[in-house]
């Protein structure tokens, strides 16, 4: 369906009818538009039709079975979809302002498990009045759009915004558990032959995450600076073992499932406790991948997100002393 008029259209739409063509452009199905808005399905096409007949040209073209959008209607839903998005998380501001307080954090998964929520009960106890949300996903937000306050991220340096903060740095060590230990005495590079390596399944196809292998180690700690191409070769451990998050690695050193790779500031704490032990101290490797802060620009002025942020670099403070972290100077414009 094409509308055409003799004038081109100069009036700007009204905005009353953008929900229900968002709704029906996620869906791509009227009925399940309208179930999600509470309307009736013949409301939904109302009110799509009347925005058609404003816009001047058809947003999806109708089938038997099925609803497709147009190119008109995937160009108005490019705008659409990001200016609800903010109207969204500007009403939730407004009433989270007029309500209880609270901060939204975002960060990934095996961060929020193994160093974030273990510390979450002391801030708790601080400010019993603040509420706390945590979005843990591997998909970067858009902070200037995205209902969140703050974002704990794992990045180089010339990766992160201006106003970045510095958490702390990484260092790669292995770590097994007492346990396994006490059967496979690891004392040189040579002993890890003898037992099962676990590492990240996926850090071989992302940029920078290769640092999480056992192979850039080996490379590294090759016996005698021997030549480090084919350096994993040379090591031919009982087996591998591979998982795609740090915590489920983590879980399995604990139980005794053979010897991890591990990021220094993440198991600082098992270390400490003697759940887990680094059976090579000696041979921690550097990694140039960075924690980091940052907060949301409209959310800095908050005094409960200042709370927060000014108690997570308490906490970094106290992590980088437990790892004995020392900043490369060319982070040093974002330390806290």
């Amino acid at each position: 369906m094409q509308l055409t008029s003799s004038h081109p259209r100069t009036r700007p739409i009204s905005a009353g009818h953008l929900r229900a063509f968002e709704a029906v452009a996620r869906h791509l199905n009227f009925r399940a538009a309208a179930e999600e808005l509470s309307l009736t399905q013949s409301a939904v096409s109302r009110q799509i039709q009347a925005l058609e007949d404003e816009v001047g040209t058809a947003l999806f073209l109708r089938h038997t079975r099925a609803v497709e959008m147009t190119s008109a209607g995937n160009q108005l839903l490019r705008a659409a979809g990001s200016a609800l998005e903010r109207i969204d998380a500007a009403v939730r501001q407004i009433r989270q302002s007029a309500g209880r307080k609270s901060v939204a954090i975002t960060t990934w998964a095996s961060f929020a498990s193994m160093w974030l929520i273990p510390r979450l009960e002391a801030f708790q106890r601080e400010h019993p009045d603040i509420d706390i949300r945590i979005d843990a996903s591997d998909v970067a937000v858009d902070l200037s759009t995205a209902d969140v306050d703050l974002a704990l991220r794992y990045a180089v340096p010339q990766a992160m915004p201006a106003g970045a903060i510095r958490l702390f740095g990484e260092q790669l060590t292995p770590v097994a558990s007492p346990w396994l230990l006490k059967t496979h005495r690891i004392s040189k590079l040579d002993d890890l032959s003898k037992v099962t390596l676990i590492e990240a399944g996926d850090a071989h196809r992302t940029r920078h995450l290769e640092w999480l292998t056992w192979q850039r180690w080996l490379e590294n700690f090759s016996t005698a600076g021997a030549a480090r191409s084919g350096a994993k070769a040379k090591l031919s451990p009982q087996r591998w073992l591979y998982f795609n998050y740090a915590h489920q690695i983590v879980q399995a050193a604990l139980t005794g499932q053979g010897v991890a790779l591990a990021r220094l500031p993440l198991v600082a704490e098992s270390l400490a406790s003697g759940d887990l032990v680094e059976p090579l101290p000696q041979m921690r490797l550097d990694s140039p991948l960075v924690y980091w802060l940052v907060v949301a620009p409209r959310s800095l002025q908050r005094p409960e997100v200042k709370a927060f942020s000014d108690w997570l670099q308490q906490q970094a403070a106290a992590t980088r002393e437990a790892v004995g972290d020392v900043p490369d100077p060319d982070t040093v414009d974002h330390m806290d």
